[in-house]
């Protein structure tokens, strides 16, 4: 009996990772009933973290948290025994912009802290976060603030929400926070080195994708600067050069000076949290995939990181896309046997977003077909396919 396991990161736009898996798996089986195929969804930190999480056996919890622009926004995060997955995108993120207004001076993370707050109030004292998505640019300040620190103005009022903020901070009290967060272990699933500030950092890389405009990228630059050199005078170290500061906004900067965060590669802390070394042992094929296979998908992206556990394990790969843009030697040097894209079968793009479950089975029929060696009821499907008897 062939054993498959699909995992899958979303299909951005379309089908969710759970989507896909069922229809490559409704192919496979078609072509091959005997099978054995499991799904397994996987993320890479980003937007479908938590869905992965719940999909390997987590439980939901519910809560109203901020959003960006701080209306209030329902959201979730995946709990395990006292381990807690939180997704900043869900809270924090573009997706979570009113009318989808970017707000690039003024957005917040207060959202993200308040979740982290809330699962460790219930009891949670493992945190991983994943901040991909992130809508604002500002150093994780709101995320602090919602976690118990005071950042308070000359006059003592507190500096107010987003980037442009940041310039007024003159006092950082932090007592509350590092009570509240005193013995709460946190990882930051994170694929970016950039530093917090200069020309690789979060406001002049990431700052226009949020809605700024040139002059407003110096200015977040300068006040994320300003942050920086306050909170290394009240915590003693500057971390804004390190690799992964400037992630989501400064996020990643906030995380690593404050919480004491260590920061991972998301898929590589995702494929820990669903098990994947023990779902891939025995399998003969393992299938991945997401939306578009480029060149950003051999940088941290889910399917290279399956991929590589996939090839550690010694089992071949395959990848599903909607398009693929990568050359066969790439794919090949990447540890991918093949790529099978939407649009091998069907070239109208528009019908590859609305029909690309049902696309998905016949790229599952063909997988199988390809890659997996004839078993019970594969004659009697042929003899369908070909319309007789053979």
């Amino acid at each position: 009996m062939a054993r498959v396991l699909i995992a899958s990161d979303k299909f951005k736009g379309s089908l969710t990772a759970a989507q896909v898996g069922a229809a490559v798996r409704a192919g496979i089986r078609r072509a091959r009933p005997d099978a054995e195929v499991s799904v397994v969804p996987v993320a890479d930190g980003g937007d479908g973290t938590v869905a992965a999480a719940l999909a390997a056996g987590f439980d939901a919890v519910p809560l109203t948290a901020s959003g960006p622009t701080g209306e209030p926004v329902l959201t979730a995060y995946a709990r395990r025994d006292d381990l807690a997955v939180i997704e900043m995108a869900d809270v924090s993120g573009l997706v979570r912009l009113p009318d989808g207004l970017l707000r690039p001076m003024t957005a917040t993370s207060r959202g993200t802290g308040e979740v982290i707050a809330a699962a460790v109030a219930a009891g949670c004292r493992r945190i991983v976060l994943g901040i991909g998505g992130s809508a604002g640019t500002d150093g994780g300040a709101g995320m602090l603030e919602a976690l118990g620190a005071r950042l308070l103005d000359a006059d003592g009022y507190p500096i107010g929400d987003g980037g442009a903020a940041l310039t007024r901070v003159a006092t950082i009290d932090l007592t509350a926070l590092r009570e509240l967060m005193s013995g709460v272990e946190v990882t930051v699933a994170c694929d970016v080195d950039n530093p917090l500030t200069g020309p690789y950092g979060a406001a002049a890389v990431y700052g226009p994708q949020k809605g700024a405009d040139p002059a407003q990228v110096a200015e977040l630059d300068a006040a994320l600067g300003q942050w920086a050199q306050r909170l290394a005078a009240e915590i003693g170290s500057d971390r804004r050069e390190t690799a992964g500061a400037g992630a989501a906004g400064g996020v990643g900067f906030a995380a690593l000076a404050v919480l004491g965060a260590t920061l991972r590669p998301g898929i590589e802390l995702m494929l820990d949290l669903v098990g994947f070394e023990e779902q891939v042992a025995g399998v003969d094929l393992v299938i991945t995939g997401e939306g578009k296979l480029d060149e950003q998908t051999l940088h941290g992206k889910a399917p290279a990181g399956v991929a590589a556990a996939a090839r550690a394990a010694g089992v071949p790969v395959v990848a599903v896309c909607g398009r693929n843009t990568l050359p066969d030697n790439t794919l090949h040097a990447a540890g991918f046997s093949a790529a099978y894209a939407l649009t091998d079968i069907e070239p109208d793009e528009q019908r590859c977003f609305t029909a690309g479950a049902m696309l998905l089975q016949q790229l599952g029929f063909r997988i199988a077909e390809d890659h997996l060696s004839g078993g019970p009821g594969a004659d009697a499907v042929v003899a369908e396919q070909s319309g007789g008897a053979l």
